[in-house]
């Protein structure tokens, strides 16, 4: 399981998150535990297997925000009292 973290300009309240967390999921419908921080100006989610960062650039660019990069690195579950 990867963590993925898509950096996006242009997100301004919670609808823009809810945007930006649907077009994740129609790119990506197995994504898990999938979050848009419009302070952080990011989008984040759980993804098995390898993304295609073009894809994601277009869907994102398509609905009207700016992509600005894409990265991936391991997932570490964490413990309950870690």
């Amino acid at each position: 399981m990867n963590k993925i973290t898509v950096k996006i300009d242009g997100m301004a309240c919670g609808m823009c998150e809810a945007h930006i967390c649907d077009t994740i999921r129609k790119v990506y419908p197995t994504a898990k535990k999938v979050k848009a921080s419009r302070t952080r100006g990011e989008a984040t989610f759980l993804y098995d297997g390898a993304v295609d960062g073009e894809a994601l650039k277009k869907t994102i660019s398509e609905t009207g925000y700016v992509f600005v990069s894409v990265t991936a690195g391991p997932y570490k579950k964490r413990g309950l009292f870690i």
